[in-house]
């Protein structure tokens, strides 16, 4: 018998206590659970239907829902996370039916630390939810379905984790109007509101958890989904003071970065002939950027030199040094480049990240203009949800002939091209955070580490997702013992 002992906070003495957790459950006797239970999803004609039953059938019995996780980890995974989540977000006030997290608003300022009377989950600000916008407490099936898959993907216990939405209002209008909608109907608060309330907040975020809860404490409790100016600002702030970890931009950073790795070995270039163009340059795209640095430093470039190996396109075209973004540009200074295609045939990359949540920015000509340029174009259409994808894996194997590394932020099915089956790869940040902890930018590149002899054989860009909880076992192996040294 195994005896886990699970730290709390007692309110009423103010210390800290242990408690005595309860031993799993046995899997129920013969006879009480049908011999296929999948059939009952399965009968759902949409995947927002399918995300319902999942999110009911978690809330009756928590022990089947993750037997079905990991059983069926490909099917389910695309319907508790991306690419149904971005539905979920959006139907969320319609299709609630009971709270699965804790809210707090701008109006609870100054009693935060009342409400915080459970271990803090992910934390969800929805600025900026899948490209899909201003979601307000829209956003909050992000922190559920990310916990989800701490869970299956990583093994953490249930109990562990309490997802929060913090409401700061919005400024959707049509959320402002709706009837149905469940956060506040206010527009957002003012910067310094919003300074003081997150001070607030991760103040009483570290005083009220216990230390000691383990990797759930250091690992779930990080500002994300801000617009891109409170993201980086966020980050800077906190970091050093609290265990903070933004998935948007280091998550994503370190999935791509592995991505890259993996995609590198494939491509017959040394490291410092790659050029890398990114289509979209929010908190996402600016992020990983700055992760991608370490692909070129890892290789012996100095930082400089990576910066000058890395170019970034926003809604206004090419960043160059006018605009005083991150990774402007200095050694241009024609007129302003706006069209994807001609900035291509400028700055010849060999590999084209998308970011923009533009539909179908990677055209067949851009394609094709990019596989004219390298022999092993690496393009990864990061865009999510799939609605929004700059590429589909179809388009872009056929439109390069089948010499494209593609790797998706959304699934797409495999391909037959060629007298072949090819499968997609998917940059997908659940590789990334059940496992990740707080050393999330130490691990980057154990997950290029991951892949098996059969996945390398296969061209493959990224593990398959069913090995999800072998891969983060290899990456909290790798992480534990550099946060210790840290």
């Amino acid at each position: 018998m195994t005896i886990v002992l699970t730290p709390y906070w007692s309110a009423a003495d103010g210390v800290q206590k242990l408690k005595l957790e309860a031993q799993p459950k046995s899997l129920p006797p013969q006879g009480l659970l049908p011999p296929a239970f999948s059939p009952a999803l399965r009968s759902k004609t949409s995947n927002i239907e399918k995300n319902i039953f999942l999110s009911q059938l978690k809330h009756a019995d928590v022990d089947t829902f993750y037997r079905l996780c990991l059983a069926n980890m490909s099917e389910i995974t695309p319907l508790i996370y991306t690419p149904t989540i971005g539905d979920a977000c959006l139907q969320y006030s319609s299709n609630f039916r009971r709270p699965e997290g804790l809210f707090i608003s701008i109006n609870d300022k100054g009693k935060i630390g009342t409400i915080l009377r459970n271990w803090p989950g992910n934390l969800h600000i929805g600025s900026r939810i899948l490209g899909l916008g201003d979601l307000g407490v829209n956003g909050m099936p992000i922190a559920i379905g990310k916990l989800s898959l701490y869970v299956a993907g990583a093994g953490i216990r249930p109990s562990s984790t309490l997802p929060i939405a913090l409401d700061l209002g919005t400024n959707n209008q049509a959320f402002l109007e709706d009837p149905l909608y469940l956060g506040l109907r206010q527009k957002r608060a003012s910067q310094a509101e919003y300074d003081e309330f997150m001070e607030e907040f991760m103040t009483e975020d570290e005083y009220r958890v216990p230390k000691t809860s383990g990797p759930v404490r250091g690992l779930i409790s990080p500002p994300q989904d801000f617009s891109t100016d409170h993201a980086f600002d966020y980050l800077a702030r906190f970091r050093g003071r609290f265990r903070t970890f933004n998935d948007d931009i280091q998550g994503t950073g370190a999935v791509v970065l592995a991505g890259l790795v993996s995609a590198a070995r494939l491509a017959p270039l040394q490291a410092r002939d790659h050029r890398i163009l990114f289509h979209g340059a929010g908190s996402a795209g600016v992020g990983v950027a700055a992760q991608l640095l370490s692909f070129f430093t890892l290789n012996g470039l100095s930082e400089q030199e990576a910066r000058d190996r890395i170019w970034l396109v926003d809604s206004r075209g090419l960043i160059y040094s006018w605009t005083r973004k991150p990774f402007a540009r200095n050694d241009y200074s024609g007129p302003p480049m706006t069209d994807l295609l001609d900035i291509i045939r400028y700055v010849k990359p060999t590999a084209l990240m998308g970011l923009s949540t533009i539909k179908g920015a990677f055209t067949e000509a851009v394609i094709r203009r990019m596989a004219s340029q390298t022999p092993r174009p690496i393009i990864f259409p990061l865009s999510n949800p799939v609605t929004l994808s700059d590429c589909t894996f179809s388009e872009a194997l056929r439109a390069s002939g089948g010499s494209v590394l593609f790797a998706s932020g959304s699934p797409f099915p495999p391909e037959n091209f060629g007298g072949r089956m090819w499968e997609p790869g998917q940059g997908n940040n659940m590789y990334i955070f059940p496992g990740l902890g707080l050393g999330s930018i130490l691990c980057r590149a154990s997950l290029a580490d991951s892949l098996s002899s059969d996945e390398r054989a296969s061209e493959l860009i990224y593990p398959r997702i069913e090995r999800i909880r072998q891969i983060s076992g290899h990456i909290a192996g790798r992480v534990i013992p550099k946060s210790w040294r840290s």
